[in-house]
């Protein structure tokens, strides 16, 4: 039923006196007098939410944030999403969402703010096309719930003021979905018409949002689909041949920059950072796509799995539980998201049967078919995802969420008159309340009389919902407290995350909480060893195993280097024989090791054989006992140097040290077993003269 007729149906009942107060409210055209002033007000409160205190909000995640410097620096950085200005490898995504906070740089100058500024921008633009995408079916209270609850989800007020992709892809995807609600009801039964050029639109920006973040951008096709499928205008050939335009435009609006990756010369653009082959299109079908959500795939080393506390050491947190059908509502992560999931599942089940006897066209099902298909695929992928799962991911399922709430809320409030109804939404109102009382009960110290207080609104508000007396009273009242309940919950959590600073490759939402495992400190700044690399003068100040301590230094510097091995360590770029060459032309300045012991792996993503190399002997320990920085130097061992021309093995080039470290670690691998960056670093080490600074070993490769 449209929004008129449920109106109209309304408004004929006489004893609700709902003819008089929807006269009260409307304007000539039909609309609602409050509608404009209350998106006017959400919009404004999303922009306040997510923008305010954004200029102290860091660097968040320094990985992006570094290629994102980058690209202000290099155009060819911004085209490939390159880690560094010199263009050695790119990040492990596509670039779409640095191209918007790379050209924010250019425009207003490299910062925190103007990095973030648009991203937070795309939520509250996510917000508007959620509410106007809900209204037209819906009814604008439908669209001003749905859009109320995206912004006030937890993880959607963190990624929004985040350098994750995330907020591009969320906002690309929202806008797909109205585009398709608009091509439903386009005019025009035949291909050549409106709704084929809606759909068209809806499919280019989907292309556009595998450019964000490849395959996760197409958990949401099967929804989008299947409502063309269902409700679109036409025969089921004319709505089968606009579905295959779309994907046509799907291909050509994502597959123009794969082209362009595969067709540059690979000796002249950076590597393909999360890739096993320099290949785009393998990074999207495995490291981004189907190996992330069955496995490994190929000749890729494994993913990390996390220990049973779920983080790294290192802090490395949001993994998630163990893959399964109640990966959603366990752990830190059910706190992200999934306040009115059970609501939602519950309305979509009532729209469904509510509506099993309407048309194949009728609106309130058609859009049941979107929002749902949306939320159970994706909530389905996420759920048994195999390989490196971040908790964060959960905000591509935040706009079905609130889409749904707001549906199903409106759809069973028009029929308040009948107790099933109303028995519906207290079961909605009450299971909200208790699974919101649960959430909260994950941080028993953080605002402890919330959760009681939401616990026993959530109680009188059901057993109000069932008082038909009381509905005639006070209704507007009870519905309100009935949204306060859903939303104050999710709200209290969403402005704690905005007043927290976040940073690291994987955030979480809401209060502080203890950490699971153990944390390793940040790297301490040296300034003599900025000062170092700030004069180098070469193509590259340094190199490092890993992105951690490249993405930092060229944050805090400006200073170009390159990361062996990409975001992880195990990336096959550069290789021996390519770093022996960049060496061999005083490209490189020096080499970093960060002293780390067994932490190591963590920070190189599982790779133990990067780990090996990078914690090898050496002075390690030195600088260990608090002091600032403490210079240990070493000669270079006696043997050919830089160029790399039969240079020796570590055993003879390490000496005792060399053998303190097979005691440590265990005998030495063949070469042939060697991941390129171990090569790397085990080549440094027999080659070059070392300064130990604090816990980090500065080899330096050129004079």
């Amino acid at each position: 039923m449209t929004e008129t007729g449920v109106r109209a149906e309304v408004a004929a009942r006489p004893d609700s006196g709902e003819s008089r107060w929807a006269a009260m409210i409307s304007t000539p055209e039909g609309s609602p007098r409050w509608e404009r002033p209350a998106l006017a007000a959400l919009l404004a409160g999303t922009a306040v939410l997510y923008l305010w205190g954004l200029g102290g909000a860091g660097w968040t995640n320094q990985y992006y944030a570094a290629a994102v410097q980058s690209g202000t620096l290099s155009w060819k950085a911004l085209l490939f999403a390159s880690l560094d200005p010199q263009n050695a490898i790119t990040v492990d995504k596509p670039p779409a969402a640095l191209w918007v906070m790379g050209l924010s740089g250019r425009l207003f100058g490299f910062g925190s703010w103007s990095m973030l500024a648009p991203q937070a921008l795309m939520g509250v633009a996510a917000v508007g096309l959620l509410v106007a995408a809900v209204r037209r079916w819906s009814g604008p209270a439908a669209g001003l719930l749905a859009g109320l609850a995206l912004a006030l989800t937890p993880v959607a007020a963190m990624m929004f003021r985040y350098d994750n992709p995330d907020a591009l892809l969320t906002l690309l995807l929202v806008a797909a979905a109205y585009c398709t609600v608009r091509a439903i009801d386009a005019e025009g039964a035949h291909w050549f018409s409106a709704s084929t050029g809606w759909l068209t639109a809806a499919g280019v920006l989907m292309g556009l949002g595998f450019l964000t973040k490849m395959m996760q951008a197409f958990l949401v096709l099967p929804g989008l689909a299947l409502v063309v499928l269902v409700a679109g205008a036409g025969g089921f050939v004319a709505r089968l041949l606009k579905l295959l335009t779309a994907a046509a435009a799907v291909v050509l609006s994502a597959g123009w920059y794969v082209a362009l990756v595969a067709w540059w010369p690979a000796d002249s653009r950076p590597y393909i950072g999360g890739s096993s082959d320099n290949s785009l299109w393998e990074l999207a079908m495995d490291y981004n796509g189907l190996g992330r959500v069955f496995g490994n795939g190929g000749a890729r080393p494994a993913m990390p799995s996390p220990p049973a506390g779920g983080e790294f050491a290192g802090g490395f947190q949001g993994f998630g539980s163990q893959a399964g059908l109640t990966r959603l509502f366990t752990g830190e992560l059910a706190t992200e998201f999934s306040w009115l999931l059970p609501a939602a599942l519950l309305a979509l089940v009532a729209g469904v049967w509510l509506t099993r006897r309407a048309p194949r066209t009728d609106r309130q099902r058609a859009a049941l078919v979107l929002w749902g298909g949306w939320l159970l695929v994706t909530a389905a992928v996420l759920s048994y995802m195999s390989r490196s799962f971040h908790s964060y991911y959960s905000v591509e399922l935040a706009p079905a969420i609130g889409a749904l709430c707001g549906i199903g809320v409106t759809l069973l409030w028009s029929r308040r008159a009948d107790f099933a109804a109303r028995l519906t939404l207290a079961a909605m109102a009450l299971g909200t309340g208790l699974w919101t009382f649960h959430l909260l009960d994950r941080t028993p110290d953080w605002l402890p009389w919330l959760r009681w207080s939401l616990l026993a609104l959530a109680a009188l508000t059901a057993a109000a919902l069932l008082s038909a007396a009381g509905f005639r009273r006070a209704g507007i009242v009870i519905g309100a407290a009935a949204v306060i309940t859903g939303l104050l919950g999710p709200t209290a959590y969403a402005v704690e995350t905005v007043a927290q600073p976040h940073s690291g490759g994987s955030p979480l939402a809401g209060p502080p909480r203890a950490a699971r495992g153990p944390m390793r400190a940040a790297p301490a700044t040296d300034p003599l060893l900025d000062d170092l690399l700030t004069a180098a003068g070469t193509r590259w100040a340094a190199a490092a195993v890993g992105a951690s301590d490249v993405s930092a230094i060229e944050l805090r510097t400006g200073a170009p280097l390159l990361a062996v091995g990409g975001f992880s360590g195990h990336d096959g770029a550069p290789t021996l024989a390519q770093f022996q060459r960049y060496v061999a032309g005083n490209e490189i300045g020096y080499y970093l090791v960060r002293q780390r012991g067994g932490d190591e792996r963590g920070r190189n993503g599982g790779d133990a054989e990067g780990s090996e190399a990078a914690s090898a002997a050496g002075p390690a320990g030195n600088g260990a006992g608090g002091a600032r920085m403490n210079r240990v130097e070493r000669s270079a061992p006696d043997g050919p140097g830089a160029a790399g021309e039969n240079a020796p093995g570590p055993e003879s080039a390490m000496g005792g040290s060399q053998s303190m470290t097979r005691e440590r670690l265990g005998p030495a691998r063949p070469a042939a077993e060697q991941s390129d960056s171990a090569a790397i670093t085990a080549w440094v080490r027999a080659n070059f003269p070392v300064t130990v600074l604090g816990d980090l070993e500065v080899f330096k490769l050129t004079g």
